[in-house]
């Protein structure tokens, strides 16, 4: 509990793309402990002291689209950063929404202190566990990663496992030695995103625009691994 509102960097009043199968509107809270470099929010990044959009003015309009949309997702940057985010994700119960979480799987403990207060997490899984810090350049981030989605399996809540795949970051054998560990922990939803330019600071990253990627023989090994599997592409 904590007496400062969420510390909110965006807000999209309206997507369809964002929950599964839900209308929802999107809270995008500031700061992320880790700098990927195909980020492509990295102006929430950081975590100014002043929230840069009022929480109290976002849950007014959520309260007057109540009954419009089903569904409230926080999202960011790392939305577990933020102390705020329980008692937030209880206001947006409390109006009769749906409470989706996106998550980097950044914080065990926190994470897991909220899984009861969500009704679907899509949760990114960057790399095999052992090579995490060669995307999120932080030393330790593949352990942490590993214990968020354990706890999220065995919270039971309803989930996405998804992984952005970009060649210079995620090589084939990587990519299906990563197949494997998911597995081996329960994963059965598996969601490969295949890169995307927009909001990316790294211009040697913004090279491979375009790239088909991962080769076909690498989606296919992937795909007979999941009962339930899908490509988004770019």
């Amino acid at each position: 509990m904590t007496d400062r509102p969420l510390n909110v960097g965006g807000f999209t009043p309206f997507t369809a793309t964002d929950y599964p199968g839900q209308l929802a509107a999107v809270v995008f809270v500031q700061g992320c402990a880790w700098r990927c470099g195909y980020c492509h929010n990295p102006h929430l990044q950081q975590r100014p002291l002043a929230s840069p959009l009022d929480w109290h003015d976002i849950l007014a309009t959520l309260a007057r689209r109540s009954g419009l949309l089903d569904a409230v997702v926080f999202s960011g940057g790392e939305p577990t950063t933020d102390p705020a985010l329980p008692e937030a994700m209880r206001q947006a119960r409390a109006l009769g929404f749906k409470v989706g979480l996106h998550t980097a799987c950044i914080y065990p403990e926190r994470l897991a202190a909220v899984l009861p207060l969500a009704d679907w997490v899509g949760f990114d899984v960057k790399a095999p566990f052992d090579d995490y810090h060669l995307v999120t350049r932080v030393s330790g981030s593949g352990a942490d990663a590993r214990a968020c989605v354990q706890a999220i399996l065995a919270s039971g809540v309803d989930y996405e496992c998804r992984t952005t795949v970009h060649p210079d970051l995620l090589a084939p054998d990587a990519l299906l030695r990563m197949a494997d560990e998911l597995r081996g922990l329960g994963v059965e939803r598996y969601v490969i995103q295949q890169f995307r330019p927009q909001g990316c600071n790294d211009a040697q990253l913004r090279l491979a625009t375009g790239v088909a990627y991962p080769p076909e023989e690498t989606l296919d090994d992937a795909r007979a691994r999941f009962p339930t599997f899908l490509l988004r592409r770019a």
